[in-house]
């Protein structure tokens, strides 16, 4: 694969294609679910694949990005207040907005084993892998101020939680409508702030050990 393809598609695939993958979803029945989960955990993948330009690097990065993953899946294990959101920014600072998208998607996945798929998880794993990209591309500004990086965790919470509402009225009323999507909005504000406001709490108490372990081994091993 070229240079020139790996980086067109590192911008389409969580940009474009992926989005529009998780939105054609929506039309198709039911029993195509497991079909587009499997879809866009391949497209995911492929971002990971199209991130990496060195085989050892990559393996290296997949392990790590594995390890994470399987701790936001165990954060989400935890009741009322989830750890998931930091654990998935704190991987992509330090690791890549590659390994971010791969880190948050396959958390949704594969925590949903446990809480129940459906027609939701490709939606989970488009607003968690997102959440992870953007926080690999901002890895500068946020790794240098604590309070960028907080305010990016509660406006991540605000994000998850208005994307998760779109998948709402579109499972309600079979098509988006603005006044269902506001009262969607309205409803689910008390669970917003919550999210919101433990993603701060979680980074401003995981930031500094993780992150300084992490960064030596980004040192280390020189990802």
């Amino acid at each position: 694969m070229s240079a020139l393809l790996r980086r067109s598609l590192c911008l389409l695939l969580p940009l474009c294609l992926i989005p529009l993958g998780v939105w054609a979803s929506v039309k198709l029945p039911a029993k195509y679910t497991a079909l587009m989960i499997l879809l866009t955990a391949a497209l995911v993948l492929l971002l990971f694949v199209c991130g990496t330009e060195h085989k050892k690097i990559g393996t290296r990065r997949l392990v790590l990005s594995v390890i994470f993953m399987a701790l936001a899946v165990l954060g989400r294990m935890l009741p009322m207040v989830k750890p998931v959101t930091a654990i998935i920014i704190l991987g992509a600072l330090y690791l890549g907005r590659e390994s971010g998208f791969l880190i948050g998607a396959g958390a949704a996945v594969l925590s949903n084993m446990m809480f129940g798929q459906g027609p939701w998880t490709v939606f989970q794993m488009l607003a968690w892998g997102m959440i992870g990209w953007l926080a690999g591309v901002l890895h500068h500004p946020l790794g240098k101020s604590r309070t960028l990086l907080l305010l990016y965790g509660c406006m991540a919470g605000v994000g998850y939680s208005l994307l998760m509402d779109i998948w709402t009225v579109v499972w309600h009323s079979e098509g988006f409508s603005l006044p269902l999507y506001a009262a969607a909005v309205g409803a689910s504000l008390p669970y917003m702030l919550l999210y919101a406001a433990s993603n701060v709490l979680f980074l401003a108490v995981m930031a500094k050990p993780v992150g300084h372990k992490l960064q030596r081994i980004a040192l280390k091993y020189g990802l």
